[in-house]
């Protein structure tokens, strides 16, 4: 694979992945810097990678597969040399297109942000997959793939995740 297959690649999805990252960072400085290394490895790996198979399940292994090497070396860092991590708020408004009233959109954007923290609170066994049907739109059989479970298993994970947030917003909610 050369230069312009991968960027063909980027091509078709770029979106899709930046998205997916985006969800398993919850940053843009961590996003960037995940998607780029994502390419990085899929060019390293560029012999592995078969146009006629699933090229998008393939890269949202690698971010998957970096990601998690990422978490590993934090924690390992943490227990080496425990440091406390700046927290600042992060103003994620979202502009509701086309609601009614003024209302509607605050009742809106609180209840994506409703949904938003339950899905931060459910372990990466179930988020992961959950990122990975609604974010990178793959179906249950590209998620087993990626994965390597079974499809039964993806839609276990599914629904309990489903479940979770269900449960979570309905404590929540007033």
């Amino acid at each position: 694979m050369g230069i312009e297959e991968l960027s063909d690649l980027i091509q078709q999805h770029g979106k899709v992945l930046y998205g997916f990252c985006y969800k398993l960072t919850g940053n843009k400085t961590d996003t960037d810097d995940l998607y780029q290394e994502t390419f990085l490895k899929a060019l390293e790996l560029s012999h592995k990678i078969d146009r006629s198979q699933n090229p998008k399940a393939f890269l949202i292994g690698i971010a998957i597969r970096l990601r998690k090497n990422q978490r590993r070396k934090l924690a390992w860092r943490q227990r080496i040399a425990p440091t406390t991590e700046l927290t600042g708020a992060v103003d994620t408004q979202c502009q509701a297109v086309g609601e009614a009233t003024p209302e509607e959109a605050v009742l809106s954007r609180e209840r994506r942000i409703m949904i938003r923290n339950a899905v931060d609170r459910l372990s990466d066994k179930l988020r992961i997959p959950l990122y990975m049907y609604y974010t990178a739109e793959m179906s249950v059989d590209e998620i087993a793939s990626v994965l390597k479970i079974p499809p039964g298993t993806v839609k276990s994970r599914l629904h309990q995740a489903r479940k979770s947030i269900k449960n979570l917003v309905e404590v929540d909610s007033p």
